[in-house]
This record gives C-alpha cells, sequence and structure tokens, in this order.
C-alpha cells in the first residue's frame, strides 16, 4: 500500500463522502474512486458502503482507518525530524488574533511535546487579513477562521463555532433568546478597511451589504458595540465585557476555525502540524 493512496482512503473515511474527499485532496473524483477500488481490491474487502443514502465505513475499513491514521502519523513524524535534523526547524504560524483559543492551546503543547527541537514562531494579524499573511509568503501556516480567497491555498477545516451577536446590555434585542439577521437589518454593522476579504467582509455582514464604522481589531468591533450600539458578531463561546450580552443568531452559518497553507508546498512541518491541529481542536 502506497503512503498516497492511504491519505485518499483517510479523507474519504473522515469526510464520508468522495466529492468531498476530492476537493479537499484538490483532485478529480473518478481517479478517487478508482484509487479506493484498487486498495479495496488489494485488501480483499470493500473499505465502505456505497448506497443511495451515502457513504459509510464497514468493519474492515474502520480497522483500515485506525491502522492508515497511526502508519501516516508516524511517516509524518519521520519527515518532521528528518527536516529538523537537516537544519529546516522553524515554522512560521499565523494567528488571526484568537491565540486564546483553548484549542491553539492544546495544539501548542501537543507540538512542543511531539517536536521540541522545532521552533515555531508567531505572527499575529488583525481582522483585515484573514490568511494570516498567506498570501504575501509571511508564514508556512495560518490557524484563522474562512471563508476567504482560497486560490493557492489547501485549506483544512477543524471545527465550526456557533455565533451571536454581540449587543449592548440596554438593547431593546438583548432580551431576546434568539435572533435572525432580518431582526437586526437596520442597524450599523462594523466593516473592514477598503481592500479586506470580500468573502470575509461579507460573512461577518450577514451576507448583505451594511454601512458602518470600520474596524481593525476585535477591541474595536467592542467598542463600537460599547459606545455606539453597532452591531457586532461573535463566537457563542465567548464571554463578553461586562455591559454586553450575546444572542445566538439562528440563521448564520457557523465561523469556521480552519487551517491553511501554500498549495503545493511540502514543507513536512506543515504536514505534522496541521496532523496535531486536527486532534486538537478536536478535544
Amino acid at each position: 500500500m502506497e503512503l498516497r493512496t492511504l491519505r485518499y482512503f483517510v479523507a474519504v473515511a473522515e469526510e464520508l463522502h468522495f466529492g468531498r474527499a476530492a476537493s479537499r485532496l484538490h483532485m478529480s473524483q473518478p481517479p478517487l474512486s478508482r484509487a479506493i477500488k484498487q486498495l479495496e481490491a488489494e485488501v480483499g474487502a470493500a473499505l465502505f458502503d456505497r448506497s443511495s443514502a451515502g457513504v459509510a465505513l464497514t468493519p474492515v475499513g474502520a480497522v483500515l482507518l485506525d491502522e492508515a491514521r497511526a502508519l501516516l502519523d508516524r511517516a509524518d513524524r519521520l519527515r518532521a525530524r528528518v527536516a529538523a535534523a537537516a537544519g529546516a526547524a522553524t515554522l512560521t504560524v499565523g494567528l488571526l488574533g484568537d491565540s486564546s483559543d483553548p484549542g491553539a492551546i492544546r495544539l501548542a503543547a501537543a507540538y512542543r511535546r511531539q517536536y521540541p527541537g522545532v521552533e515555531v514562531r508567531i505572527r499575529e494579524t488583525d481582522l483585515t487579513d484573514p490568511t494570516c499573511g498567506l498570501h504575501a509568503g509571511l508564514v508556512d501556516i495560518a490557524l484563522t477562521r474562512g471563508p476567504f480567497d482560497e486560490t493557492g491555498l489547501t485549506v483544512r477545516q477543524l471545527r465550526a463555532d456557533p455565533v451571536g451577536a454581540l449587543l449592548r446590555a440596554d438593547d431593546p434585542l438583548a432580551g431576546r433568546d434568539r435572533l435572525k439577521l432580518a431582526d437586526l437589518a437596520d442597524r450599523h454593522w462594523f466593516q473592514f478597511p477598503e481592500g479586506t476579504d470580500r468573502a470575509w467582509q461579507s460573512y461577518w455582514n450577514g451576507g448583505e451589504r451594511r454601512e458602518g464604522p470600520v474596524v481593525r481589531a476585535v477591541q474595536e468591533c467592542v467598542q463600537a458595540v460599547l459606545w455606539n450600539g453597532t452591531v457586532g458578531m461573535t463566537l457563542l463561546g465567548h464571554r463578553p465585557p461586562e455591559g454586553l450580552v450575546v444572542v445566538p443568531l439562528v440563521d448564520m452559518a457557523p465561523s469556521r476555525v480552519v487551517a491553511a497553507w501554500n498549495r503545493g508546498d511540502a514543507n513536512p512541518l506543515i504536514h505534522s502540524f496541521v496532523r496535531i491541529a486536527g486532534t486538537a481542536y478536536r478535544d
């Protein structure tokens, strides 16, 4: 079995959807399906149950998934240790102003334990660049949030967080147990500076064109709500400062936490980082 084929298998097993797995692997679906069928022929058993209801792992597939993950994990460790021994032991990570995220804290601890010889350099960015400097070549990998322009990038979702409207405690809507975007249609919403990624701005404006003050950082958003009653968006898991409340938005898509890196970058430290991040952000 080739490692590449096992990576294909793990992608399908985790997505339980050939189309999504192909998109994740940046390949078309037919060669992915052929590779899985060839793997099943090598194993001598079906790895997936395919039906109109979807794709599910067979008992044989579940066993192979555990073994494949362990083998790929060992291969990633091998590449990273060789890279470190060769002197390529520096990884620059971009963070989107949310380094207090428990997932990031667990990731830092796990990565230190497994790769003590790797120097991790952190570049924290404000809300105007969701790629944290990837497009400019300033970082090797970004821990950030989507959506944004993914041209030339590989993006892996780590978690999805529900969001809510950040309102002043004396706001007439602050006592609601839930809101819809239409309830906030006539309000001022914060804006990012001109030139900011359009998909990113659109998401935080609920998919509509809005008017409001221009901000660059999370604290500026918070202050705009406190001083002017501007509508802000935040994660439901974040505790708001005194004087503010968070009301769930039932019709706004969750905020996706992602790892992103330049497509085709073969740096083994990136792949080991993404593997550990996938576990850290699930815990």
